[in-house]
């Protein structure tokens, strides 16, 4: 037997968890991001929630009941009708079941782009087409600066290209011109070299043959006992070594342009080398002026290239002889330690001026306080060339009319 109470709990139930669904459908649809829309067969607006409103900026009341059309741009607003009807009577669907981009119409005539997914509801026997519309207009917006940022950098692509095309024929033009200029330089350095070898070898002759003469003289003279005679010997004596100093000077100059130095490595005495320069160098030494050699250290052996350091000694004292004046003495030291082998000569000569001294090993660069004192300023040049062909270091300290310590330091192998 049916329970009618039974039956009418039932019903009650069913009734109240449809009055629950409902109110949480509501609920989604009413806090849904996107807008939702629904429509019936005739193209008459049903229901809109909060979010479809505030993107079409109508009241809800404003827009039901009425064409959706109303919510569409030209010629989509014309177009709208004639596609339900064609729908209803084919049943090809154009856009329900899919999605498409589209634009809508806001209320203050502006239009936006949005994302509209549209689906068919049977219910209560009637066709219900609701439309969910998801705003794309940041999306748009950003695509379209995108799309202007790529422009832009296609712009300034092309640009830089044109400047890297530009660049690099400027610099294929300036290589031809630097090669050319290379070729020219290297014809004019051979020709130099030649030209700087035959003159110290052509006049290394004459030079030679009046050394020999002005001695003969000074030696035929000595019975005349006239110091006229030995006055003017001596001069010309002077003036011949000057001259040959300034012709080996170039020589060495033009051996070390043309790479054609190299250093000979060999073991030797530092102790007896430096005595014989000592000695060698005093005898062309001023009036009373005086050489001190002192050497510190057990070991005396160094390995080096005899001939490259005695002309950087000699260099080096005889500026100290040229640079100082007579009754001075001229410090030349060795020393060999764990690490180093160290060459100084010291003098209390005229002194470099100190906006000199960043110039001074440049090649025929001399100190303004030099006066008529002569000179080729390729000396130190040499020197340090020389020095750093042996691995070595110079360096040295100046004052004007204090003197000046040069040092040349190499390591112990």
């Amino acid at each position: 037997m049916v329970n009618i109470t039974d039956i009418c709990k039932r019903v009650l139930f069913d009734r109240y968890q449809f009055m629950e669904n409902a109110a949480l459908l509501k609920a989604i649809i009413e806090n849904a991001i996107d807008g939702i829309i629904t429509i019936d067969d005739r193209g008459r607006i049903e229901s809109i929630n909060p979010s479809g409103c505030k993107l079409f900026q109508y009241l809800a009341e404003e827009v039901v009941g009425k064409n959706v059309a109303m919510l569409m741009p030209s010629p989509d607003r014309e177009q709208h009708d004639e596609y339900i009807r064609r729908y209803q009577h084919t049943g090809v669907p154009h856009i329900i079941g899919t999605g498409r981009e589209v634009v809508g119409l806001r209320k203050d005539g502006t239009i936006f782009p949005f994302k509209l997914g549209v689906s068919e509801v049977q219910f209560l026997g009637r066709k219900i087409y609701t439309g969910f519309i998801h705003d794309q207009t940041r999306e748009k917006e950003a695509e379209k600066r995108l799309k202007e940022d790529a422009e832009h950098l296609e712009e300034q692509v092309e640009v830089r290209t044109h400047l890297l095309r530009d660049t690099v024929y400027a610099l294929q033009q300036a290589k031809a011109e630097v090669s050319l200029s290379l070729e020219k330089e290297k014809e004019l350095g051979q020709l130099k070299s030649r030209f700087v070898s035959m003159a110290s070898h052509e006049f290394r002759t004459p030079l030679s043959a009046i050394q020999l003469s002005a001695s003969l003289i000074d030696k035929y003279a000595n019975s005349f006992n006239n110091p006229n005679i030995s006055k003017h010997v001596g001069r010309i004596k002077s003036t011949v070594g000057n001259l040959t100093t300034i012709l080996n000077d170039f020589l060495s100059l033009e051996k070390l342009e043309a790479g054609r130095v190299e250093p000979s490595f060999s073991n030797f005495d530092l102790v007896k080398f430096a005595e014989e320069i000592t000695e060698e160098m005093q005898m062309v030494a001023k009036e009373h002026q005086n050489i001190i050699y002192q050497h510190t250290g057990i070991n005396s052996v160094v390995k080096l290239d005899q001939n490259l350091l005695k002309n950087c000694i000699l260099n080096l004292i005889a500026n100290a002889i040229k640079y100082s004046g007579e009754n001075t003495f001229i410090d030349f030291n060795t020393e060999i330690n764990s690490q180093k082998c160290i060459i100084t000569v010291s003098d209390n000569g005229i002194g470099i001026p100190e906006t000199d001294q960043k110039h001074l090993f440049e090649p025929f660069f001399r100190a303004h306080n030099t006066g008529n004192i002569p000179g080729t300023g390729l000396g130190l040049n040499i020197v340090r060339r020389y020095t750093n062909l042996m691995n070595g270091n110079i360096d040295f300290k100046s004052n004007v009319n204090h003197g000046t310590l040069f040092t040349i330091s190499f390591p112990i192998v």
